[in-house]
């Protein structure tokens, strides 16, 4: 798969409910760069990351990773590409064991056990959950569990990271682990969050999104600047991130 860009065009998704989702969204996102989603809950950037990998396929329109088209045959070779943290970790977990979870689909590869536990290892140490490899998913926090969920994405190792709400339930701790890896990846991120501050430190632009519509394209810090554009968004910044934006 070459050129690790996606580009959603013309993109509708109605659930079966009848619920329509995305109405019309265009956006292309270059290879290695750092993108935000950001908007309220229901404003569509969960589907979109859905979408990018294939779990979910648009009622009208395309999405592209790269060269190949995303749909139902081309799905399993999208998602070696696109690695997706979900919202909820306990999606991503059902092993016994987190080593288990975390080497699941470095074996699914059918990768030499070798690299199988090398990737493990590596992705467990990079967000600081090797001392939890021999637990069972069921028994760690809400932060543990948010941490085993990205190694388990890290094992694959991606060429594209789609993450919803990947800081929420984290202790600071966990939340400095994250952003390291996140800035520390050099392939192309798109980041589903309400962490504006996360944001605005790891990804130069961002897209808000309301009512399944793209309303704002452009750098972090000069959108969130914008308080017209943020109130009709239903985004508020903190104190302390208001001042850093105004200065």
């Amino acid at each position: 798969m070459s050129h690790h860009y996606i580009r959603y065009t013309n993109v509708h998704y109605s659930y079966p409910s009848g619920q329509e989702a995305l109405k019309g969204v265009d956006l292309l996102i270059k290879h290695g760069e750092k993108v935000a989603l950001l908007g309220l809950n229901g404003a569509g950037k969960s589907t979109l990351l859905l979408l990018t990998n294939g779990l979910l396929l648009p009622t009208e329109g395309e999405v592209n990773v790269g060269d190949v088209p995303v749909s139902k045959k081309t799905a399993p070779m999208v998602r070696r590409a696109v690695g997706m943290v979900f919202q909820n970790p306990d999606d991503q977990l059902f092993m016994p064991t987190v080593w288990d979870d975390v080497a699941f689909g470095p074996r699914n590869m059918q990768l030499p056990p070798s690299e199988v536990e090398r990737r493990v290892e590596v992705a467990l140490r990079s967000v600081g959950a090797w001392d939890l490899r021999d637990r069972a998913p069921s028994d760690l926090s809400g932060g543990q569990k948010r941490a085993v969920a990205i190694a388990t994405v890290l094992s694959m190792e991606p060429n594209i990271l789609v993450m919803d709400e990947p800081s929420s339930n984290l202790d600071s701790r966990t939340r400095e682990q994250l952003m390291a890896i996140v800035n520390d990846f050099h392939h192309t991120v798109v980041i589903a969050t309400h962490d504006l501050e996360m944001a605005l430190e790891l990804c130069p632009r961002s897209v808000i999104m309301k009512d399944g519509r793209i309303i704002a394209d452009g750098l972090t810090e000069r959108l969130l600047r914008d308080q017209e554009l943020l109130e009709l968004a239903g985004l508020s910044l903190t104190p302390a991130l208001a001042e850093y934006v105004e200065k």
